[in-house]
């Protein structure tokens, strides 16, 4: 398969989980047997395997230097393609190497290069909503993003929407196991579907019906705009709604608007809708009403079984998009410790280390991205360096800081789809992404509990520190679906993606979560996500510490953790090892 392909085959498994267990699984990448991996390997074999005296975590000193230069002015918020992104994955390469880690990436460098497409809105471009011809929406996408953002995964320089009948679609789900179709007995080719966010669990807080209060992908937008293409749809709209949403509308438009990346796709986009975008709830509430109905029973309609699309007579969408298409080049960046005994089995530490680059805007137009993701990238590179100062392990292990999360996961798709380790091969991964300052917990909280096996490794180190694990305390959120650790386990690959808690040793839990509370409303995906030189970052090495022996412990063992029993990735991972 060639690059394309495999990218395509993620993304049919991430539509269907359950029927992807016979998915081949790629050959061994002749760079793990031979040329610098397997020179690494011999090499290394002469190395003493005793631990240094060093400290697991060089210290929260060194943290802090690797933290401070990834959020610095210097990178430009670390856009994937522009000069600031390029020159943050070589700073990270640079350190790999002065970590004493060994390169894993393309021709005997730490870079798995990734091919990306970047389409820009062209001021021509429009997005109109008229009822019985008259306009009552008009996009302000150029002019303060008030009421909506849109663009198109289309890779095409011009586009253009005429007279498109608007359906509301409630959740614009398609769930065959938990028996619920928004699209039952539905043609929208060609035509507008709007829905809102979440999923109908979330909104009933019924535990029987999809996971309850906690979000499944189907309630996440990417799943959304997926369904809205395979249905034939020329528009897919999604109402944004804070707390489904569980971010602000600031969050939409600066993180829609501006260059807009995607994975080279060999059909262009042609699966998907020409046009994606969302709209604020004031103004799906402004609109139903200009066609006669109530969004507030929408809702209701909505969540209840057996629920009907409804057209919204009258309403139609007209759009142009004018777009500047770009082909760019992003990389991940690899590197590896060769193990001793069982080289060719690796554990897997991810990280993303990309953020939203500069917009337009007064002020400090840069996203330094601080806590999302410096942190978890200089804490992959402490537990790396770590790895190395302890010793080698029996097992391999392999840190991977992908590129493009910011732009739906993409870095982490593509390696899932091309694998420098292959996935049979890998024990199990884990991901770290957006570790709070928030200084050192009695508890540490798992996005997605329940899932794996790794969860009770984790409470075994965990217990004589005296502290313990936590469920993720905002499921409706869909974190477990929202950073890429799901590349990977979609398909079967056990990971576990946890951070530091929130329950602070001297100041108590409301402490921790006032402060994550403020950290999502005042800096998450905007400019003020800046590094702070007096953030007490003892949380972090902790969380460091506790990952790094998660992951090394494994490392000097024969365990292959699995998903649980009865999870969603179970059954793919067990025909992956029978392989």
């Amino acid at each position: 398969m060639n690059h394309s392909v495999k990218y395509l085959v993620t993304m049919a498994l991430a539509a269907s989980l359950a029927s992807c267990g016979t998915e081949t699984e790629p050959e061994t990448p002749k760079s793990i047997l031979t040329g610098c991996a397997m020179d690494s390997i011999e090499a290394a074999e002469t190395v003493s395997n005793e631990a240094f005296e060093k400290p697991a975590i060089s210290s929260a000193a060194d943290i802090r230097r690797r933290l401070a230069k990834l959020a610095s002015d210097e990178f430009e918020g670390r856009a994937p393609g522009t000069p600031g992104g390029i020159a943050a994955s070589q700073y990270i390469a640079d350190e790999m190497k002065a970590a004493g880690l060994e390169p894993m990436g393309s021709d005997c460098t730490y870079f798995q290069p990734v091919e990306l497409t970047s389409t820009t809105l062209q001021p021509s471009s429009f997005m109109t909503i008229s009822s019985n011809g008259e306009p009552v929406m008009e996009s302000d996408i150029f002019e303060g993003v008030t009421n909506s953002v849109f663009w198109s995964k289309r890779v095409a320089p011009s586009l253009n929407i005429k007279n498109s009948d608007v359906v509301f679609v409630g959740y614009g789900v398609v769930a065959p196991e938990y028996g619920w179709n928004d699209y039952e007995g539905l043609d929208v080719k060609g035509k507008t579907v709007v829905m809102l966010v979440n999923d109908p669990g979330y909104a009933t807080k019924d535990p029987e019906l999809f996971k309850g209060n906690a979000m499944t992908y189907y309630g996440r937008w990417t799943y959304k705009f997926e369904e809205a293409g395979r249905q034939g749809a020329a528009a897919a709209i999604v109402i944004h709604e804070e707390a489904p949403a569980s971010y602000p509308w600031e969050v939409v438009s600066g993180g829609w608007t501006g260059p807009q990346d995607d994975l080279n796709r060999p059909d262009g986009g042609a699966n998907r809708t020409l046009l994606e975008g969302w709209i604020s709830s004031e103004t799906a509430r402004s609109l139903m009403a200009s066609a006669g109905q109530d969004f507030d029973l929408m809702k209701i309609k909505a969540k209840q079984e057996g629920f009907k699309a409804i057209p919204m007579d009258g309403l139609t969408l007209d759009a142009q998009i004018d777009q500047k298409v770009e082909k760019t080049v992003s990389r991940n960046v690899v590197g590896a410790v060769p193990g001793t005994k069982y080289p060719d089995e690796y554990v897997l530490y991810m990280a993303h280390w990309d953020h939203m680059g500069m917009k337009d805007m007064e002020g400090d137009g840069i996203y330094n991205g601080a806590v999302d993701n410096a942190t978890g990238t200089a804490t992959v590179l402490e537990i790396g360096e770590a790895f190395v100062q302890q010793g080698r392990p029996e097992r391999s292990a392999i840190f991977v800081a992908v590129t493009a999360e910011e732009s739906g996961l993409l870095g982490s798709a593509y390696y899932a789809a091309d694998p420098i380790v292959p996935l049979n091969k890998t024990v199990a991964g884990i991901n770290i992404d957006g570790i709070l300052p928030v200084g050192q917990t009695k508890n540490m909280v798992v996005i997605g509990y329940g899932s794996s096996e790794l969860e009770d490794r984790l409470a075994d180190i965990l217990k004589p520190r005296d502290m313990r694990i936590e469920p993720d305390p905002t499921p409706e959120a869909g974190y477990f679906y929202r950073s890429d650790h799901i590349s990977l386990a979609k398909l079967g690959v056990p990971m576990i993606y946890s951070d530091s808690g929130n329950d602070h040793i001297v100041h108590g839990k409301k402490y921790g979560e006032d402060f994550d509370i403020e950290y999502r409303r005042e800096r998450y995906h905007k400019p003020s996500d800046e590094y702070d030189d007096s953030w007490d970052l003892s949380g972090i090495e902790q969380t460091g510490e506790i990952l790094f022996q998660l992951g090394y412990d494994l490392a000097n063992s024969q365990d292959w953790p699995n998903w649980y029993d009865g999870g969603e990735f179970r059954p793919l991972r067990d025909a992956m090892l029978e392989k």
